[in-house]
């Protein structure tokens, strides 16, 4: 008697079991009903002053072993420098790893927009994205002929003379601009030198292509700094193919806690303000 009653109900707990599982994958619009691979989505639509957000994300994909692919969605002028190589570093390894990357440019992808693109396995943008502008640039206010106006003094107390260079409240000297300069070429060599590897070609003609200069899509293409002329939904499609299994691709997204405007402004603020007033950044970006 409890067999047939027990037999009775086990189609209903299995529906209800379903339920409870598939329901909220739908609504979280992860659930895959085609055959087609599963490509994580990354969009970068802002300017690039931490990493630390996008390299958990693409962590996230690269552990889970039921996303085939990635789509690095590129709409930013670039940012800092170290944020820029760090995801740039990521997105390389996970490229040579087992999971191909793919970046597809929107309106702009410059800088360290364009850094971050070189680690795909191929970089997709359209014939008017603005891109490339390789380079780097570091600015900082000066106030102290402003200060002298306003008979207002600054002390500050300090251990070597490159100290406190890039101070607003001193005049810039010769010396700080010699120091700067050293720095912004390092990073500019190493910028270079990236974009020659990962593209395959020489130093020099790298070098002679990063003026800071930024590119149409159709430009780079021509000049090689990019493998392909399209639009995201190209870019998706090749991702998919790149996977080696039939079907169209299913975009996943990362998971994202919910966040006020608040939580927005200030998160920028936090990240930015504090780094530009108390000392200059380099940056990959536009200026």
């Amino acid at each position: 008697m409890r067999r047939s009653t027990f037999s009775k109900w086990l189609p209903w707990v299995i529906v209800a079991v379903l339920i409870f599982i598939v329901l909220p994958l739908w609504n979280a619009g992860d659930l895959q009903l085609s055959g087609g691979p599963r490509l994580g989505l990354i969009e970068i639509d802002r300017p690039i002053y931490s990493s630390r957000q996008i390299v958990k994300d693409l962590n996230y994909f690269e552990d889970r072993g039921d996303v085939d692919g990635i789509i690095i969605r590129l709409e930013t002028p670039g940012g800092a420098v170290a944020a820029s190589q760090e995801i740039f570093q990521k997105v390389r390894s996970i490229a040579r790893g087992y999971k191909p990357v793919v970046a597809s440019m929107g309106n702009v992808a410059a800088s360290g927009g364009y850094y971050i693109a070189l680690g795909a396995d191929s970089i997709v943008a359209n014939p008017g994205t603005a891109t490339g502008s390789i380079g780097v640039i570091m600015g900082y206010p000066v106030i102290s002929d402003l200060m002298a106006k306003l008979g207002v003094g600054y002390q500050q107390i300090r251990s070597g003379e490159l100290k406190d260079s890039g101070s607003p409240f001193r005049e810039v000297t010769a010396q700080d601009t010699a120091y700067f300069q050293a720095l912004i070429n390092n990073l500019f060599e190493q910028f270079v030198g990236d974009v020659a590897q990962m593209r395959k070609k020489p130093v020099e003609e790298i070098r002679k292509l990063a003026t800071g200069q930024v590119y149409s899509g159709a430009q780079a293409y021509s000049l090689g700094l990019i493998d392909r002329l399209g639009t995201f939904e190209d870019a998706i499609y090749m991702a998919g193919h790149m996977t080696g299994i039939p079907g169209k691709p299913v975009l996943v997204e990362p998971p994202r806690p919910k966040r006020g405007l608040l939580d927005i402004l200030f998160e920028d603020l936090n990240v930015k303000l504090p780094l530009g007033l108390t000392h200059p950044i380099p940056e990959y970006r536009l200026p």
